[in-house]
């Protein structure tokens, strides 16, 4: 049975992944640490477990490993933490706002010995794990092109604030389509062109709209488009689509259309309820694995730290204007 802390819930995905600890039959919720009291106090009581308002001693509680969802500047220091008392960590994306941050904590993991993974659910739903297999049994050929999408609905609160988060919609999402082409072609990017800034929330203070036309090992052209367009009224957070033009053919994917519409009264508004797998599910299931068979997770801390320097060259590209080498 894996031990596991949750550090912060800051970041909204820290209930689902609560959640799903609990859910799981070879772990438990240990116990939770945050450095807002209240929020702390708030997420223990509902998942039935223990605050612990010190770090130090909430690290001192037989913990087995740990899940990182805390604002994006705050990551390097909790990782670093975790680390030094030897626990296995899951850290939410971007696994820093910028490469030597990033490096860094791969460096400390490394050196104590401990696992440290990225949760990118994407690697963990069905429909974009079937077109993994199919570009890795060759039958779609030499991948020329990819067009894709990450947009979604703005998080609120600190997600706005650059101090706090590092930047705004490109950081937010362009980690994820980064980390899934890597997955797919195993190879690297190598330019970014980017135009990005605060165009659809005005006054926001951070970007909330990323275009991007990048490339990658072997001449594969991507365009990708990350922002927080989708209104507050929509059904679902946002979406992850592709539209991969290989050798042999061309496929289509909406990650996110395995869904029921749903039509609720009490909250006024139409809704989109996911069924099959639960990518969360596979996340958490995958880091508990990895605890106990001492191995990093399935996207690891490189993988983290090659997405942000996607990121990173975005941001410079769409400051200077110019096209970027990563």
């Amino acid at each position: 049975m894996a031990k596991i802390g949750i550090m912060s819930f800051a970041h909204l995905h820290g209930d689902a992944y609560a959640s799903c600890v609990l859910a799981n039959p070879d772990a438990e919720l240990t116990a939770v640490w945050d450095d807002d009291v209240q929020r702390g106090q708030d997420a223990a009581q509902r998942y039935g477990t223990t605050f612990i308002e010190d770090m130090d001693e909430f690290l001192k509680q037989g913990l087995d490993g740990v899940i990182i969802t805390s604002e994006n500047m705050k990551h390097r220091h909790m990782v670093e933490k975790a680390a030094e008392a030897g626990l296995w960590i899951l850290c939410e994306k971007p696994l820093a706002p910028g490469v030597e941050d990033a490096q860094a904590m791969v460096d400390t993991c490394k050196k104590a010995g401990v696992g440290l993974g990225i949760p990118y659910p994407c690697r963990h739903v069905p429909a974009l794990k079937e077109v993994k297999g199919q570009i890795d049994s060759g039958a779609l050929g030499k991948i020329f092109a990819v067009a894709c999408t990450n947009n979604g609905q703005y998080p609120g609160g600190w997600f706005g604030d650059e101090a706090l988060s590092g930047g705004g919609a490109t950081m937010d999402h362009t980690v994820h389509v980064a980390d899934l082409l890597r997955w797919y072609t195993g190879k690297e990017f190598t330019k970014v062109y980017c135009e990005n800034g605060n165009v659809l929330r005005p006054g926001l203070g951070t970007d909330d709209l990323g275009v991007m036309h990048m490339e990658m090992e072997g001449g594969i052209a991507i365009s990708h488009i990350a922002s927080w367009s989708r209104c507050d009224s929509f059904p679902t957070w946002g979406d992850v689509t592709l539209e991969i033009v290989a050798e042999n053919g061309v496929i289509e994917v909406d990650a996110f259309n395995q869904k029921v519409d749903v039509y609720n009264d009490d909250d006024v508004k139409a809704q989109w309820v996911g069924w099959g797998m639960d990518p969360n599910g596979g996340i958490v299931a995958d880091f508990v694995a990895s605890i106990a068979e001492k191995r990093d997770p399935i996207a690891t801390g490189i993988d983290g730290v090659k997405s942000v320097a996607v990121t990173v060259a975005a941001y410079e590209s769409a400051r200077s204007g110019q096209m970027v080498d990563v």
